[in-house]
């Protein structure tokens, strides 16, 4: 799918999720043969031509200005991570030379003291297409304790946190409320794949995971864009039991993140969290090399393999 049909995708199915009522859009009790706004209901709220608006969802018009896109972001009712990706999904529709591939990523040496520094604190650290690219002894031991320790040094067997997500019963398991954290995942990945729409292994990732899961497939259709900054989870360990951690981010710049995984002070999580830490504390944790540069995309691994949160 190219930039021009990403684009004109994300507005209809955008439009067609706003209710009248939430627009506030009259309706003088007419029956209605298609859910959501009209287009030229929704060009009314935009403040743009009707024929304009139908010219940039049908990939006719791709000379849109940042206020007209914010007209439609605010139209739409789009919070502000999806009015990014309005905007980056009409970057990518505008005709351009050929596009440069992504830089390979790697762990940085001051990622990997980071990490290091963490040592007490569940932490991983993963690229943009949710590769998990090294983890300290914690952040495998909740993330992933099934999973060899070495795992992320490999490109070949890699981690991938959105396959582990939706292809791995044990990840599955893991998550007292797991579609909240699918909805995420998907949401993450939507986000990325708008800021680098050249990245064909990004894309042969949601191709594969479209293909292995029809819940994957479902959500993604839904367009729904998510920037996983700051969740909280409850889950099942299957060592320690249940516990609830807070899930975030650390945006490092350009290149990879860390998550984290924290527990309130004092409370049952932080007893639960620090049980695990004793239960792992004799198994030999992997160090916390900082690789060569190396492509980030491993190749398709079978369902048990994975990648990010």
């Amino acid at each position: 799918m190219n930039g021009k049909s990403r684009l004109g995708e994300f507005l209809r199915t955008r439009r067609s999720q706003l209710s009248p009522d939430e627009a506030e859009v009259p309706t003088y009790g007419e029956r209605r043969r298609v859910p959501g706004l009209r287009r030229e209901e929704l060009a009314l709220l935009a403040g743009v031509s009707a024929s304009y608006y139908a010219r940039l969802e049908q990939g006719h018009s791709m000379n849109a200005s940042p206020e007209v896109l914010d007209a439609i972001a605010r139209a739409l009712r789009l919070d502000e991570s999806e009015r990014l990706h309005l905007l980056d999904l009409a970057r990518s529709a505008k005709p351009r030379g050929r596009g440069r591939r992504p830089a390979p990523e790697r762990v940085t040496e001051a990622t990997g003291q980071l990490l290091d520094t963490l040592a007490d604190v569940p932490a991983i650290v993963v690229g943009r297409r949710s590769d998990v690219l090294a983890w300290n002894r914690l952040g495998h031991a909740v993330f992933a304790g099934h999973l060899d320790p070495g795992a992320p040094d490999l490109p070949s067997q890699r981690p991938n946190m959105a396959r582990l997500v939706f292809l791995d019963a044990h990840t599955r398991e893991l998550y007292a409320h797991w579609p909240s954290k699918a909805r995420a995942v998907v949401g993450n990945l939507r986000m990325v794949a708008g800021q680098y729409p050249e990245d064909s292994a990004l894309h042969a990732l949601v191709g594969e995971l479209s293909a292995k899961s029809e819940e994957f497939a479902t959500m993604w259709a839904d367009h729904r864009v998510k920037a996983c900054s700051v969740a909280d989870y409850e889950m099942r360990h299957p060592l320690v039991g249940t516990l609830t951690v807070t899930q975030q981010t650390l945006n490092l710049g350009p290149g990879p993140n860390i998550v984290v995984a924290t527990t309130k002070a004092g409370s049952p999580s932080r007893t639960t969290l620090a049980l695990l830490a004793q239960a792992t504390a004799e198994v030999t944790a992997p160090a916390t090399r900082v690789a060569p540069a190396t492509p980030a995309t491993a190749p398709s691994r079978p369902e048990t393999h994975v990648s990010d949160s």
